[in-house]
């Protein structure tokens, strides 16, 4: 099986809104347990997604699966990768 860009494209595609959700709380550090917690669903079942997302976006572990949303746009971090740049009307600047 050979990887590229086109196929990661299609991995996005096919994340469920529950994965994203997943995605998430990967990248803001919870653990499997914080976010079945969080979520209100078993230990098991984030267990399966996690296991499910890292097949999908091609990433062996949680730590490129954090380096795939961030290069895919898919987690904010800290308003980083994702957040508008301000537009410069804010500044002080008079017409």
């Amino acid at each position: 099986m050979t990887g590229s860009k086109s196929s990661d494209v299609q991995a996005y595609g096919t994340l469920s809104e529950r994965e994203l959700q997943i995605v998430e709380r990967v990248a803001a550090g919870l653990t499997n347990q914080e976010i079945s917690d969080e979520l209100e669903i078993s230990k098991r079942t984030v267990d399966n997604h996690v296991s499910n997302i890292l097949t999908k976006t091609a990433t062996g572990n949680r730590v490129a699966l954090v380096r795939w949303a961030l290069q895919w746009g898919k987690v904010c971090i800290n308003d980083v990768n994702c957040c508008p740049l301000p537009s410069g009307a804010d500044n002080g600047a008079t017409s």
